[in-house]
């Protein structure tokens, strides 16, 4: 073999392997980002609270955006809980996690998006079937407007807490009147 042969087929060999290389790491870099993004729902605790394992640790997840009735304003906290845990559940208690601006509230609780594995968001769920009210903390507002819509929607459709029989006080003035010792 000529030098110039070498050299072309080291050219060529060097190309497919950088081909190869680059196709492997970015199939493995998504494979890697989806699985970064799912987790395993361990305990749903109310309509607005869980927890999981996120990145090996133990977490409690605060869903963004949604207030839901406590236990005590009977019976809508327990149906508020129950409605998370059926959605939880058809995804096989699997599902994707997504982050708005701050990450964390003041009693170290994860805030959070919570996604089904067939795209439907929790969060948004929860607010269109009448279970939980809209409730909102800047800086985390990506979804406020289509979680507007989806109370909206339920209020006019006058489901769940917005229906005959719904609730007669907004969970955050029920809390101030029933405070725990132990936060949330």
């Amino acid at each position: 073999m000529t030098k110039r042969q070498i050299k072309f087929i080291s050219i060529i060999v060097l190309s497919l392997a950088t081909l190869i290389y680059g196709t492997i790491g970015s199939f493995f870099s998504e494979d890697r980002q989806a699985a970064d993004n799912s987790i395993i729902i361990k305990k749903v605790h109310d309509g607005d609270t869980i927890s999981a394992v996120v990145n090996n640790k133990y977490e409690k997840i605060r869903l963004i955006g949604i207030d839901t009735p406590e236990m005590g304003q009977r019976p809508w906290g327990s149906k508020a809980g129950k409605y998370l845990e059926n959605l939880i559940d058809a995804s096989s208690g699997r599902v994707l996690i997504e982050y708005d601006v701050e990450k964390r509230d003041k009693y170290g609780r994860i805030l959070a998006y919570i996604w089904t594995k067939d795209g439907r968001m929790v969060n948004e769920e929860m607010l269109r079937n009448g279970f939980a009210l809209l409730f909102t903390f800047p800086p985390n507002v990506k979804y406020v407007n289509k979680l507007m819509s989806a109370q909206k929607d339920a209020r006019d459709k006058k489901i769940g807490i917005w229906g005959k029989n719904g609730i007669k006080q907004r969970p955050y003035d029920y809390r101030r009147e029933h405070p725990r010792h132990n936060q949330r």
